[in-house]
């Protein structure tokens, strides 16, 4: 019930290793891994609603806060207690009340907006605009009254909108909550355990009788786990009858999940106490991590970890020494017929993950650095690459330290060879950028990178990924910032994201509206930067980038800007597109009125469209070229006429600086 599975994997197609070091295959189909490695996400897209919805158990006064929702305009604020699925109740109120209007297939937008109110770009919404605020993290009185001056303001925005705003309260606030808000307040109560265990379930085609799920061990579990440790237990159910290992009995699966969630912290500290050298401790945690790979692959990345830490070797030659199957064996390791590594119990390695960073604070820095090199070995997949980069990034940002996970990103990245994309990276951004808690951090630390100074080509390209497959769908007008960021740099990387921004922003009326501003505002307010913004300005209006049908006021606004400057190489390539266009598609035929109208009548400026419409056209005068040419000479005789005439009634004033040139 709360929340969704998500993260990324893809489709490599014969790569060339053309620089030094180790190669990385990108994978790049979106973010499906989430889904499919079992990673809690923040994504709020259709198809991960459409997922909730099918295991969505409703809380009380769900229907209530449905009803207040209902109206155009309407903002409902969700107090409930932690661990009762407030989020996803919050999401699935507005999932509904879109699905009622038929929101998704008109395109309005389902967002979460920044709990800070410090948006990069105005909040703007528009009718039938769906939003999701939740401040349910907020545990400072302070940081709490801010975010209510800020949600006074976004919900009378939403009002004025007709859009709709459900918002998640803070737990533990109530005595520094504004009175006005409460009219809007709806008290969440906690759904039935047990309803939610047996929808997912039932989801996962398990077949068993309410009699299963009926004993007392599993009636505190549903009175007293939050909602997402409820879904983690039918997802043991679901993963103790896939592995094949324990038997085929319903009870049976039941039974191991039921170890899983409440014997193994236990289990795991007994182990640990027992074994008090280092290199047995190392195997245990680096099985742990490495678990589902191939034997060789975990002794590399044991001994790996044995020198992180410093630990010396011993004197004796390996021969003398117990060898590798007698010590996994006294760990309770086991091999599969395919030679990888994995526990005898269910879940025991998440739980032993778990234990070493919860109790080994002073070896995290080490153990990162490890990470950041063992996710490198041969023989390695990158399934078996990310599967790692998500247990170290699940425990990292458990004990917050969302800093770890960043910097190996960066790290990979770096070091990614020339012209390529290390997945490594990729998947460190998707990751924290999808956690409930850290996400926002990690879209700060985006926005300091990609606005500083230096920034690596291979980082500037796991930047540009994440942007377009992870950020894009929960914050794509922040999307659209930090690949402007990244486009208006220099270099190959830089063409890259030019291309991930210009077709994000081709694909949404909005977005596109807002680059087009974002472009004009900045070609005024930074005039260093002045002629890489107008450059990105003219592809982007272009007529292959704009959205079907065009619009042509955003458009105006656009050329109004390019046409302002004195006459450039920027000019002929987008007029004679829009012509071509034209010539190709007499419903485009209003750009030629557009365009000349966006010249504001500026004889250069006139001038110059004949100029390239008589090149474009060419000396063998094409017909169809020519008939196009004709049209936009029309216009220009017209807004020619036009000048004069308001010249002559306003009296011969001083020539502008553009006509005296």
């Amino acid at each position: 019930m709360t929340g969704q599975d998500r993260v990324t994997i893809n489709d490599p197609r014969a790569p060339v290793n053309n620089g030094e070091g180790n190669q990385y295959v990108f994978y790049s189909a979106g973010t499906d891994w989430m889904a499919r490695k079992g990673v809690e996400s923040l994504r709020i897209t259709h198809e991960d609603r459409m997922r909730l919805a099918d295991r969505f158990v409703p809380p009380r006064s769900y229907r209530v806060a449905a009803q207040r929702l209902e109206k155009p305009g309407s903002v409902v604020l969700l107090k409930a207690p932690p661990g009762s699925g407030r989020r996803a109740a919050a999401i699935m109120l507005l999932h509904e009340v879109g699905e009622d209007r038929g929101a998704d297939k008109e395109g309005a937008r389902f967002e979460e907006l920044p709990v800070t109110g410090k948006d990069e770009n105005p909040l703007a919404p528009g009718e039938g605009d769906r939003f999701l605020l939740d401040l349910s993290g907020i545990a400072d009185e302070e940081a709490y009254a801010k975010a209510q001056h800020h949600l006074a303001m976004r919900r009378s925005q939403v009002q004025d909108a007709g859009a709709h705003m459900a918002v998640v309260l803070p737990s533990g606030m109530e005595h520094v909550h504004t009175p006005g808000l409460e009219p809007h307040t709806v008290t969440l109560g906690r759904p039935r355990g047990v309803a939610v265990v047996t929808r997912y379930l039932r989801m996962d085609r398990m077949s068993f009788r309410p009699t299963d799920l009926g004993s007392a061990d599993l009636q505190r579990l549903y009175d007293r786990s939050p909602m997402r440790e409820l879904a983690r237990f039918a997802g043991l159910v679901r993963a103790a009858r896939d592995s094949g290992r324990f038997g085929t009995d319903f009870v049976g699966w039941l039974d191991q999940a039921m170890h899983a969630v409440t014997d193994r912290a236990g289990e795991v500290g007994q182990q640990v106490a027992s074994v008090r050298t280092a290199p047995e401790r190392a195997l245990l945690l680096a099985t742990a991590m490495f678990e589902e790979t191939g034997a060789d692959i975990v002794y590399e990345a044991w001994h790996g970890l044995m020198r992180t830490v410093r630990h010396e070797e011993e004197a004796t030659t390996e021969l003398a020494r117990t060898d590798f199957g007698e010590r996994l064996a006294g760990l309770g390791i086991e091999r599969d017929p395919d030679g990888r590594l994995r526990f005898e119990r269910l879940a025991y390695a998440d739980a032993v993950r778990t234990y070493f960073w919860v109790n080994f604070p002073g070896v995290r820095d080490d153990l990162k650095d490890w990470i950041g090199h063992t996710t490198g070995l041969r023989g390695l997949t990158t399934d078996d690459r990310v599967n790692v980069i998500i247990r170290f990034g699940e425990r990292s940002l458990a004990v917050g330290r969302p800093d770890h996970l960043f910097d190996l990103a960066v790290r990979w990245a770096d070091s990614a060879a020339r012209a390529s994309c290390d997945p490594r990276a990729v998947a460190a951004l998707e990751l924290g950028l999808s956690h409930e808690r850290f996400g926002g951090w990690f879209r700060k630390r985006m926005y300091r990178c990609v606005s500083s100074g230096s920034l690596s080509d291979g980082l500037a390209r796991a930047l540009t990924v994440a942007c377009l497959q992870s950020l894009s769908a929960t914050h794509p007008d922040q999307a659209i910032v930090r690949l402007h960021h990244l486009a208006v740099r220099k270099g190959e990387a830089a063409r890259e994201a030019r291309e991930a921004l210009l077709g994000l922003a081709g694909r949404d009326r909005r977005l596109y509206r807002l680059l087009i501003d974002r472009l004009r505002d900045r070609t005024r307010r930074e005039p260093r930067k002045a002629e890489h913004h107008l450059r990105l300005l003219a592809e982007l209006l272009r007529s292959d980038r704009a959205p079907d049908p065009p619009p042509w006021p955003d458009l105006f606004l656009g050329w109004e800007t390019v046409f302002s400057q004195p006459p450039t190489d920027l000019w002929n390539p987008l007029v004679s597109n829009w012509l071509s266009a034209v010539a190709g598609d007499s419903t485009r035929e209003m750009a030629l009125d557009v365009m000349v109208g966006a010249t504001h009548g500026r004889t250069a400026a006139l001038h110059r469209l004949y100029v390239i419409a008589c090149g474009w056209a060419g000396p063998a005068r094409h017909p169809y070229r020519a008939g196009v040419a004709a049209l936009l000479w029309q216009h220009i005789d017209h807004a020619q006429y036009a000048r004069t005439e308001n010249t002559e009634r306003a009296g011969a004033g001083p020539r502008t600086t553009e006509e005296a040139r």
